[in-house]
């Protein structure tokens, strides 16, 4: 079967090409169907100190143009800047006007390749520099390149990196507040990175940054070892990760970043582009499986059409076809690789009752509706009650009350599938604030992923933090894990 492509540009490193001349690492790259790469501006590979680098950079860009490569630009190269130190200096020691210089060199030249951005770390925060003191370094610096990427219309990319000052995508993000949320200040994320120091998977930091992300950097890692592995030689869920950056959208490089493999490049690069094909996937399943997708693409599933005809002249009918869904059509997940229990986007079969919820509401008035919906839940199994939950959304307003009242029932039960599900849309838009905010809380109890809280960031205030910090602190004096859905929420509004 043929495999997926991705919206998003699969490429490779040049750090990973150590031991190769530039031009042979970028054809390199291209032989093996990579369609973007990762330059790491370095001594033999573009210095931008170079008396010449204008003409190798103009060099340098018709190679790329000819291989069909885009392009980000890295900076960090181990002694570019100082031959005795490494990544020394950074943008928060003393002396930073050296790195700064040399990222808005990099800026010219991303300008010069037209480059995706320029991606850039912070730099490990010396002893004798206070916390408070090295935010000040890092505002001052980065808004110095700002200054040159503003004028030339370059984007930057900063990485939260194990062991510097700004360690954790949730650093990153508060500098970018304190900045102002500049529009060309954007996140580079390192997938391994999210295995070994964040609190959550690589696929929730992705949904997290989301539309900030200008530059990914794809490798494997093992919580709490900041080392740069394979595919599969840690523990990063491949699929769910490629999955992840689908579904948020992003269309920029994803880079395979293993700066420790020169020694053996083109075998790692071909391997790892295998890995990732591997990752992506078939395009879909054959119809007839259960979890298959391609009914929900085509909107054309023969069982399902013939249902909602029923539906339309004998509106009581989805009393046999509402509990007969499953095994019609499927109950797989509908994004198994990021989803695969269909807590955040539901199942195949959740869908297709919500499509039978929709038809019913066409051909019955308000009160008759809701009673019908009323009697659906309150009669039907674990799945079907999943289906009311689901499809609630597709009922006009008259029926607001029923699903108020089946969701609040959803609520009090323990199935994390069900509570999953009453958090959808419906309850965004039409739970109090009170219940809602319990809602919350009940799927931190579960185990619920935030993710399928919908709406979470606009709704989440003052008192459900707070309701969230107690909840946390009573897990650390019970001296039990606080769930990291809880950390991300209390970090990501501190």
């Amino acid at each position: 079967m043929t495999a997926l492509q991705p919206g998003y540009h699969l490429g490779y490193g040049t750090n990973g090409f150590a031991n190769h001349r530039l031009d042979d690492a970028l054809r390199v790259i291209a032989d093996l169907g990579y369609t973007s790469v990762a330059l790491t501006l370095d001594h033999c590979h573009l210095d931008p100190f170079a008396a010449d680098v204008t003409r190798q950079t103009e060099q340098v860009a018709g190679l790329l143009h000819r291989l069909g490569l885009r392009c980000v630009v890295e900076t960090g190269a181990r002694y570019l800047l100082d031959p005795c130190r490494k990544h020394h200096p950074t943008l928060v020691c003393d002396e930073p006007e050296r790195r700064i210089d040399f990222l808005n060199r990099a800026v010219r030249i991303a300008a010069d390749l037209n480059a995706d951005c320029v991606s850039f770390w912070s730099g490990i925060r010396p002893s004798t520099v206070d916390a408070d003191t090295a935010w000040r370094r890092m505002r001052t610096g980065v808004s110095k390149v700002l200054a040159e990427a503003g004028a030339l219309g370059v984007r930057l990319g900063l990485e939260p990196e194990p062991g510097m000052f700004v360690e954790h995508l949730s650093d990153a993000l508060r500098l970018r507040e304190e900045l102002g949320a500049p529009e060309l200040l954007g996140i580079t994320l390192d997938v391994g990175h999210c295995v070994a120091v964040e609190p959550v998977d690589a696929a929730t930091c992705i949904r997290r940054a989301a539309d900030l992300l200008v530059n990914v950097q794809l490798d494997d890692m093992r919580p709490g070892v900041h080392e740069h592995l394979e595919f599969g030689e840690g523990e990063l869920n491949l699929p769910a990760t490629l999955a992840a950056l689908a579904e948020v959208g992003y269309a920029g490089v994803a880079a395979v970043e293993l700066p420790r493999h020169s020694h053996a490049a083109p075998d790692v690069a071909a391997r790892a582009i295998g890995a990732l094909r591997a990752a992506l996937g078939p395009a879909a399943p054959k119809p007839g499986n259960d979890g298959d997708l391609e009914w929900v693409r085509k909107v054309d599933h023969p069982w399902l059409v013939e249902a909602e005809a029923r539906v339309r002249t004998d509106p009581a009918a989805i009393r046999t076809l509402f509990p007969a869904v499953g095994r019609k059509v499927g109950r797989g997940a509908l994004r198994a690789e990021s989803d695969p229990q269909g807590l955040v986007y539901g199942t195949v079969d959740d869908l297709a009752r919500t499509r039978l919820l929709a038809v019913l509401a066409e051909v019955l008035d308000g009160a008759t509706l809701a009673g019908e919906v009323a009697e659906l839940y309150r009669y039907g199994d674990d799945a079907e009650r999943r289906g009311v939950l689901r499809g609630l959304v597709a009922l006009p307003d008259t029926a607001v009350p029923t699903g108020l009242d089946v969701v609040k029932d959803a609520l009090r039960a323990n199935d994390i599938r069900l509570v999953a599900a009453a958090m959808g849309e419906f309850a965004a838009r039409n739970l109090d604030a009170h219940t809602w905010r319990h809602g919350v809380l009940k799927c931190l109890f579960v185990g619920v992923p935030l993710a399928a809280v919908v709406d979470l960031n606009r709704r989440t205030d003052a008192e459900l933090l707070r309701m969230v910090a107690d909840y946390a602190q009573e897990r650390r004096a019970a001296g039990r894990d606080v769930p990291a859905d809880a950390v991300t929420l209390l970090e990501a509004q501190s």
